[in-house]
């Protein structure tokens, strides 16, 4: 597709195919609760980008804190809309602010944002959380929720080069302060192509997502991505899914979708959660490509996972590791049919590479799982760390990444 922007994308199926679904949000993660077509998600955006373009936020950062939900979603695209930087984020726990407020402060003065986009009852929740803070009493709040469809006649369009900055993409700062990526739409579009061509999306394609939009793996593959390919995509709390992993999988069943996924430990929880009876009223033979990305794949989880569903269709064939991270935006390598490899523990921890053999103790074996390959221009070179050279075959490096989604 030969755009510019995601913008440009959008624009284009409001044009030619308006009354597409384009996202479904399943409130409770079973129930509709909100459905928008691309003229209508076109209109929602320019209804936020002319709000924003009142507010001469051109080129500034603006912070999104919302729920999981469709509000995010016209959010996100405004901002596109109206060449604001976006800057996912989750919002802060009103009732115990002290787990959650010192990420996001950590956020906004990295980010230097200067403007909060939410909805109405978190604005009326968290806003006076930040009052008390000086530094934060500069910051604009706007409730996109309430906003006038009207006000859409009022955008105007923004020129967008391909090199320009479209979001900052926060790392989760579990292991130390949150760290921005700065994602052109350069960016967007090659990843959303890559990923495109690796999981062969089609128009009639169907995803299911509960990852949260704030994470990379979320926004690319459960937001731009339906976009990107022109298929819909539904939506679901990432509370409902850990809560009732049932709900996943009724989703994919129910709405016939052909690619969902999501961590490792999510195909665990699955197992371990649902029950048998439960498993009854599944239908998973639509599911064609259940990535599993964001931590390591485990060989047995991908075999118990596939031998408790297998009653339900799901076929083993379906799995597509993967490895990404927010820094190639998201995908970096992925296959179907995952290979499997056993190697020795002891040489592994010195880190040489030694297959295992049949006389090899089963209790100093370690099964690795691959992640795939690379396609389409991206790259991965392993890295002798201190001597900063290439690794020579079965030896552990850094592992080196160059792409156009960098």
């Amino acid at each position: 597709m030969e755009v510019s922007s995601v913008n440009e994308i959008l624009r284009r199926r409001a044009s030619h195919e308006p009354a597409r679904t384009a996202y479904v949000y399943l409130g409770d993660g079973e129930r509709e609760e909100a459905r928008v077509n691309y003229a209508e998600l076109d209109v929602l955006a320019r209804a936020v980008g002319a709000a924003l373009q009142e507010l001469h936020a051109r080129g500034e950062r603006a912070l999104l804190l919302y729920p999981a939900g469709l509000d995010f979603v016209a959010a996100f695209f405004g901002c596109l809309y109206s060449g604001v930087v976006a800057v996912p984020a989750y919002p802060p726990h009103p009732a115990r602010p002290e787990l959650t407020l010192p990420k996001l402060q950590a956020i906004l003065f990295d980010s230097q944002a200067k403007f909060v986009l939410t909805t109405t009852p978190i604005l009326s929740k968290v806003a006076p959380l930040f009052a008390r803070d000086e530094a934060f009493r500069h910051l604009r709040w706007l409730a996109t929720d309430e906003l006038d469809r009207v006000r859409a006649d009022d955008w105007n369009e923004t020129d967008v080069v391909t090199d320009d900055l479209a979001f900052l993409q926060y790392t989760s700062g579990s292991t130390s302060a949150p760290k921005g990526v700065m994602v052109s739409h350069r960016n967007l579009l090659e990843n959303s192509a890559y990923i495109h061509y690796g999981f062969e999306h089609t128009p009639e394609s169907v995803s299911v997502t509960w990852l949260p939009a704030y994470h990379d793996m979320g926004l690319i593959d459960g937001i731009v991505q339906p976009l990107y390919g022109g298929f819909t995509g539904y939506v679901m709390p990432q509370t409902s899914f850990l809560q009732r992993p049932l709900r996943w999988l009724q989703a994919i069943s129910r709405y016939r979708a052909t690619h969902s996924g999501g961590p490792n430990f999510a195909y665990e929880h699955c197992v371990n959660k649902i029950r048998p009876e439960q498993r009854r009223g599944l239908d998973l033979s639509c599911w064609r490509v259940a990535y599993n990305g964001a931590e390591p794949v485990r060989d047995e989880t991908l075999r118990r996972f596939a031998a408790t569903f297998a009653e339900c269709g799901f076929r083993a064939e379906a799995f597509y590791p993967a490895y990404g991270l927010a820094e190639a935006t998201l995908k970096v390598a992925g296959a179907r049919s995952p290979v499997i490899c056993k190697l020795e523990s002891a040489p592994l921890e010195e880190n040489l590479l030694v297959e295992a053999s049949a006389l090899s103790d089963p209790q100093n074996v370690r099964t690795l799982v691959s992640s795939g390959r690379m396609d389409l221009g991206t790259r991965v070179v392993i890295v002798e760390p201190s001597s900063l050279t290439e690794c020579a075959k079965g030896r552990v490096g850094e592992v080196w990444v160059s792409g156009g989604g960098v």
